[in-house]
């Protein structure tokens, strides 16, 4: 049952984290905007690099780039909710109900790693560039984002058998 219990913790830290995260980018939404604003048009990456053009400078791309994280994180958060919600109803159960119980623990993680591994790194790391700016670079905080939920997953999804009867 400790195992059980871990499992139910985690998923719960991790709805706290994504639900943290959502609710800071919605109280202080100018500094956060200014980040996907800084990101998305490119203009603190290295001078005259050949990437401009991917750039985006229309405000209005902007301000949806950034509900579209907002609304990620919201989901994450929720999906971890309901994965820890369906491990709590079942951590009484058969090894095999308890491992079925597990499904919204992947699809919370999933939706973690898009938000932060290919939202961050790979759109915007890479095809914004943000690795080249010094100051608007969220690539470090997102890689232990995701790592974390990848780690907690791994050990989610290890397999339960039944609960011993005491």
């Amino acid at each position: 049952m400790t195992a059980r219990f871990s499992k139910i913790v985690m998923c719960l830290c991790l709805a706290a984290f994504a639900f943290l995260v959502a609710f800071g980018n919605i109280t202080d939404y100018g500094s956060n905007f200014a980040f996907v604003q800084h990101v998305l048009s490119m203009d603190t990456t290295f001078p005259g690099n050949a990437l401009m053009y991917r750039s985006i400078t229309t405000p209005a791309l902007w301000t949806a780039g950034y509900w579209l994280i907002i609304l990620g994180e919201a989901l994450t958060c929720l999906l971890y909710l309901i994965a820890a919600w369906q491990l709590w109803q079942a951590r009484n159960a058969s090894g095999q109900t308890f491992n079925d119980a597990k499904k919204f623990a992947i699809i919370a993680a999933t939706m973690g790693f898009l938000v932060w591994y290919f939202g961050f790194m790979v759109v915007g790391g890479e095809w914004f560039a943000m690795w080249q700016s010094s100051t608007w670079n969220g690539q470090e905080a997102a890689f232990k984002f995701y790592m974390t939920m990848l780690v907690v997953l791994v050990f989610v999804i290890q397999p339960d058998g039944d609960p011993r009867k005491v």
